[in-house]
C-alpha cells in the first residue's frame, strides 16, 4: 500500500515539475507597434543669388573662337565640368536651344577655355553652355564674331547739324594686308535716327542697325586706300558721333 501510494506522489511530482519548466521556457510576447516612425525630413538647399558660372570671349580669328569660363559654384546651384558651348546662328537660335552651328567640350577645368574652330569669317555668333549631366545653363547667351579676312577703318565726321538732323562724312580705309574689293560699315542707332540721303554709298536699315555698302565705283581699295561716302539723317536728338564697324 505505501509502495502504491509512493509510486503515484512520484508521477504526480514529475508532471507537475514537467509543466512548470514548459511555461518558463515561453519567453513573453514582444508588443508590435501600432504606429511607424514619422520620416525626417531633407533639408532645403537655398542657392545663392549669383550667376553660377560667367564667360567671355578672349580670342577670336578668321575661322575660330575662344571662350573662357569660371564656373562659381558645384550642383544643385552650378555645374561640373566638362562644359559643353554651343554656336548658334542667331540670338533667337540661341533662346530656343535650335540648331546649333558649333558645338565644342571643354576640359576638366572649372576655370577654362574652350576654342572652336570650323567657322565662317567675320561672322557673329551667339554661344550658350551645358554641362556634363545635360543641364543646359538658363543664364548666359551672349555674342562673339569671327575676324574678317581682310579689314578696314571706318571714321565718321559731322560736318553740319542742326536741331531735327546732321550731315556726316564717313572715311573708308583698307587697313588690312590685302586689297579690297568692297566693304560695308555698320553702326546701331542710338535714338531715332533716319537716313534720309547718302551718297558714296548704299544704305539699309534692319532695326536699330544701319548698314552702308560701297557704291559700284568705289569698292576696291589698296593697301592703306581710302574712299568716304556722305549720309543726311534726320533725328530728334543729334548724336555727338558714330560707332563705326566697317568690314569686307
Amino acid at each position: 500500500m505505501l509502495r502504491m501510494f509512493l509510486a503515484v506522489t512520484t508521477m504526480a511530482l514529475a508532471a507537475w515539475t514537467g509543466t512548470t519548466n514548459a511555461a518558463e521556457a515561453t519567453p513573453a510576447a514582444t508588443p508590435t507597434p501600432t504606429q511607424s516612425a514619422t520620416p525626417t525630413p531633407s533639408p532645403t538647399i537655398t542657392c545663392p543669388p549669383a550667376l553660377p558660372i560667367t564667360a567671355n570671349v578672349t580670342g577670336a580669328t578668321t575661322t575660330s573662337l575662344t571662350i573662357s569660363y569660371s564656373i562659381f559654384f558645384r550642383p544643385p546651384c552650378g555645374y561640373d565640368p566638362p562644359m559643353t558651348v554651343s554656336l548658334f546662328a542667331s540670338r533667337e537660335d540661341a533662346q530656343q536651344w535650335r540648331a546649333p552651328v558649333a558645338v565644342a567640350v571643354s576640359g576638366p577645368e572649372r576655370n577654362g577655355s574652350v576654342t572652336i574652330d570650323g567657322l565662317t569669317p567675320g561672322t557673329e555668333y551667339w554661344y550658350r553652355f551645358t554641362d556634363v549631366e545635360g543641364r543646359r545653363d538658363p543664364y548666359v547667351i551672349a555674342s562673339a564674331r569671327t575676324a574678317s579676312l581682310t579689314s578696314c577703318r571706318a571714321t565718321a565726321t559731322i560736318d553740319a547739324r542742326w536741331g531735327s538732323g546732321f550731315v556726316v562724312t564717313v572715311t573708308v580705309r583698307n587697313s588690312g594686308t590685302l586689297p579690297l574689293d568692297q566693304w560695308r560699315v555698320s553702326w546701331r542707332r542710338a535714338g531715332d535716327e533716319r537716313v534720309q540721303t547718302v551718297w558714296g554709298g548704299v544704305a539699309e536699315t534692319a532695326g536699330a542697325d544701319v548698314t552702308v555698302r560701297n557704291a559700284s565705283y568705289n569698292g576696291t581699295l589698296a593697301l592703306d586706300g581710302v574712299t568716304t561716302f556722305g549720309l543726311l539723317v534726320a533725328t530728334s536728338a543729334v548724336p555727338d558721333g558714330l560707332t563705326l564697324a566697317c568690314e569686307r
